[in-house]
């Protein structure tokens, strides 16, 4: 009885992809190109040398060029201790430098920091907080198959790190392989406390081994690869901008949302003016270096 049920519906099934498989309408999207806006790209942290901001203008939605150069604006950043830089754009290009004179660096653990653009005839203002940040204890390497059904074998990493007591911190974390940043969508790891947000009370622990192997290409690594690990101190405005920036980055697929606006912190003091968009951020940064070789492979537990 169900073996003639189901012989029954199956023509009605057939006809019904069909009809849906034939359905196709073609939507040319009518999209009005709004003014366009200020894109601040801005990560100042406490290392040595010199540190850049990089000004654009938005484009249209479909425009897939390089965004055009915001030009001959006025930037500067000061701190709460009396501290004011000058950021130039000597090349012509967005991109606004400040170089140290001597062994001084820009950023300091503790300190606020405010960003103060002029841009044709608007000013936008943004703030943020170098909060601290934990050392990179050391990194290891495991050999292992890219996967439990491949042959093919290479390396895993794997990083250590503390959280630091007392308080919630937000960091993030990036790596290299071979002096290359690793910068694909998944690459964007962010940390409470050493630990996904929400989960449980990590203060003070070891990162989670989620996050210490979050330093990994799909391909593994190979033997003589060299890593580097950066752990970047957040504020909870800046680690919500990951956040969400992940999230928008990666939205597609059958069950994508809407997409949104990513959070910003770019604000311009006239009122009715233009939005600014993009985000103003301080982190102290702490590395670790290590090549996958004999010396650092452990064994796999």
């Amino acid at each position: 009885m169900k073996k003639y049920k189901l012989i029954y519906h199956l023509p009605v099934f057939l006809l019904a992809i069909y009809t849906l498989s034939g359905c196709e309408t073609v939507i040319d999207a009518k999209l009005d190109t709004g003014p366009s806006q200020l894109s601040v790209d801005a990560i100042l942290t406490d290392q040595a040398g010199q540190q850049t901001i990089r000004l654009t203008q938005t484009a249209a939605y479909f425009n897939s060029n390089t965004p055009p150069a915001a030009l001959s604006a006025t930037v500067t950043v000061s701190d709460d201790a009396g501290k004011t830089y000058a950021f130039t754009d000597s090349d012509n290009d967005g991109y606004y430098t400040w170089k140290p004179t001597g062994n001084d660096t820009l950023g300091h653990i503790g300190r606020t920091y405010q960003l103060n653009i002029t841009y044709q005839n608007e000013t936008y203002r943004a703030t943020s907080k170098m909060n601290r940040v934990p050392s990179v204890d050391s990194i290891t390497f495991v050999k292992t198959k890219l996967n439990p059904f491949s042959t093919t074998e290479g390396y895993r990493a794997e990083f250590y790190a503390r959280d630091l007591p007392g308080a919630v911190d937000y960091y993030r974390i990036r790596y290299f392989r071979n002096n290359e940043l690793q910068n694909r969508a998944r690459d964007i790891t962010v940390a409470q406390d050493g630990a996904f947000q929400g989960s449980a009370d990590t203060d003070g622990l070891m990162f989670i081994r989620p996050i210490r192997r979050s330093i990994n290409p799909d391909s593994l690594y190979a033997l003589n690869d060299v890593v580097k690990v950066e752990v970047h101190s957040l504020t909870l405005e800046a680690f919500t901008f990951w956040q969400e920036l992940q999230t928008q980055v990666t939205n597609g697929g059958l069950f994508a949302t809407p997409p949104t606006n990513v959070p910003t912190n770019i604000i311009n003091t006239k009122s009715g003016g233009r939005n600014g968009v993009g985000f103003f951020m301080t982190s102290a940064v702490r590395s670790r270096t290590a090549q996958v070789i004999p010396t650092n492979l452990r064994p796999d537990l």
